[in-house]
């Protein structure tokens, strides 16, 4: 795949194109995906995506705070690389651009600057300012110009209609298993391993502190989980725990540690991903440390069992 910084001086073959943030590449968005794909092979063009940074809410809305992403741009376009898109150009989103009418973004952008051949839109999608980003306006403008316009469908999983929105409410609630089944594939966090109280030394189980997460980022609801951890080129199972240790630390900090398999390198400093597979409990505050490690060892039991360890 080729990142475009920009749409100034382009020269594709053909392009069909979509537009949006793509948050988390959900199954919503591949579907969308394959259509853009489908559609370019179809006339001998090449697919592109069109997409910003940063999210358009940060820059329209710079007072919430409320909206935590499920995907950084970096992981955006490892997800946009794997669906298979050739072209993806990335936007400075500003609130000069978010003024910018459907009939100027048609003309001036996709025509003009992109030499944009189709345009796959989503079920619900919606750009320009709000007096001209209608679905009629956007077919007005780009029928006049030629422009073939497409949309797909929304995707149902579970009678759940799949979106970046639904799938926050699931992880913020702890639906790993559900929040899973709408993106295509295991939530992820990455950060650093950075150094803790080393309080899981004390009782037996060791973990590793994660920190350095991409502040937008969304960590899912407090509790135990089973997880995927890779570091240092290693791919390893584990156990995840999100919230403030009520057992062992007075601090109420909220943490994220993991207590990995098979596992006892110094990875300070080091970069690590989690990738989330099943909730197993909410955090418990045990009497003692005793309790605490005997939970500990049946939660280890239990993950390595579903992941076949």
């Amino acid at each position: 795949m080729i990142i475009h910084r920009g749409y100034e001086g382009l020269s594709l073959r053909n392009p069909v194109v979509a537009t949006g943030i793509f948050d988390g590449v959900h199954r919503g968005h591949t579907e969308l995906l394959g259509r853009v794909k489908a559609t370019a092979e179809s006339i001998g063009g090449e697919s592109a995506v069109m997409t910003f940074k940063p999210h358009p809410r940060r820059v329209v809305e710079p007072d919430n705070n409320g909206l935590l992403l499920l995907s950084t741009l970096e992981e955006k376009v490892e997800l946009l690389e794997k669906a298979g898109i050739e072209n993806l150009i990335i936007v400075d989103f500003t609130k000069e651009f978010s003024k910018i009418s459907a009939a100027d973004f048609v003309r001036e952008i996709l025509l003009e600057k992109i030499g944009a051949k189709g345009l796959i839109l989503g079920y619900d999608h919606r750009f320009g300012n709000s007096e001209s980003n209608t679905a009629a306006s956007i077919d007005h403008y780009a029928n006049k110009s030629g422009l073939l316009i497409q949309r797909v469908d929304s995707v149902l999983v579970d009678s759940i209609t799949v979106s970046s929105s639904a799938i926050r409410e699931l992880l913020i609630k702890g639906d790993i298993l559900l929040a899973n089944r709408l993106l295509g594939y295991e939530y992820s966090l990455s950060g650093k391993v950075v150094e803790g109280e080393k309080l899981g030394q004390k009782i037996g189980f060791p973990t590793a502190n994660i920190g350095a997460i991409y502040r937008y980022k969304l960590v899912p609801a407090d509790g135990v989980y089973v997880v995927r951890v890779e570091v240092n080129n290693k791919r390893l199972g584990g156990v995840l725990s999100i919230g403030n240790n009520p057992t062992v630390s007075n601090k109420g900090t909220r943490t994220i540690e993991v207590n990995i398999f098979d596992f006892d390198q110094n990875i300070y400093g080091e970069p690590i991903k989690i990738s989330f597979v099943k909730r197993l409990r909410d955090l418990q505050k045990f009497n003692d440390i005793s309790q605490l490690s005997a939970q500990i060892a049946k939660d280890r039991e239990m993950a390595m069992d579903l992941l076949g360890k």
